[in-house]
């Protein structure tokens, strides 16, 4: 059962950011008498993946508290964390020296499928939960909330590998802030769109009466529909093209061929009578 919990709660912190367990076990196993691994994943502790995975960790800490960088970082983790889970809870299945249970060493690769479920089930809350917090933030809140993220993996390491019983509470904190993350963003969203068709409608009733709009609102309307542009824009057309045509009859002097006004009839002149 312990060694289930362990392995459960590195899965957990790898599904968070999958380079600190990676770090922390690899460190433990090399250094202490804490994790024991199993032959066949001695090489987590070897310097090679313990350097590659610090330059990875540090690459990570920077790329996931950028807005919309996040993202794509999440989209990409979605093959490793998994991974990184289940290697994790199989390796941590020879921690013996707390529970003597040898089921997990028996099966590892049960022990390697139920550790990437694990860290796929977190990873998704997390994924699921950054756009809310970009969104209601305005992209402030990324950094703080990887920061949060880090400091629950580091967190959840340590409680893993010392006191495995409080990995059930460390999960029921982290579903309730998942939920409350994902529901306060969407009642936000929900709240700001209303207000923002509401107050569009205001303007155009507004507007529809005679009203002014104001030039930095005019810009978030929408498009003016085809009857009302012509309306418009045809009626200033019209307007040019009559000036333009009483200007061009203005500057064209009348020539001696044009037909005579209207109402005004040419009268042929008779010829003199011979005089007397």
């Amino acid at each position: 059962m312990l060694a289930a919990l362990t392995g459960a709660g590195l899965a957990a912190a790898a599904g968070l950011n999958a380079f600190i367990p990676l770090v922390i076990v690899g460190l433990f196993a090399r250094f202490t008498e804490f994790i024991v691994l199993p032959d066949h994943l001695a090489w987590l502790e070897s310097w090679p993946v313990i350097i590659i995975s610090l330059l990875l960790l540090m690459l990570e800490l920077v790329l996931d508290k950028i807005p919309g960088v996040d993202h794509i970082n999440d989209l990409i983790q979605t093959l490793i964390r998994p991974v990184v889970g289940g290697i994790l809870f199989a390796a941590t299945a020879a921690s013996q020296v707390v529970d003597q249970s040898n089921f997990w060493q028996e099966n590892p690769l049960v022990a390697g499928i139920v550790g990437a479920l694990v860290a796929l089930a977190v990873h998704l809350g997390k994924a699921s939960s950054r756009p809310a917090v970009n969104a209601t933030t305005g992209g402030t809140g990324a950094p703080l909330a990887s920061f949060a993220e880090d400091a629950i993996a580091v967190i959840l390491c340590l409680v893993a590998i010392f006191v495995p019983v409080l990995v059930i509470f460390v999960f029921i904190f982290m579903a309730i802030a998942v939920y409350r993350i994902v529901t306060t963003g969407r009642r936000r969203r929900r709240h700001r769109e209303i207000l923002q068709s509401q107050e569009r409608a205001a303007r155009d009733a507004a507007e529809a009466e005679g009203g002014m709009v104001a030039w930095w609102r005019s810009k978030w309307r929408e498009p003016r529909s085809p009857s009302r542009w012509s309306e418009n824009g045809g009626g200033l057309s019209l307007r040019k093209s009559r000036s333009a045509a009483s200007s061009q009859t203005e500057d064209t002097p009348a020539s001696a061929d044009s037909p005579a006004s209207p109402g005004v009839e040419d009268t042929p002149r008779s010829p003199a009578s011979p005089k007397d």
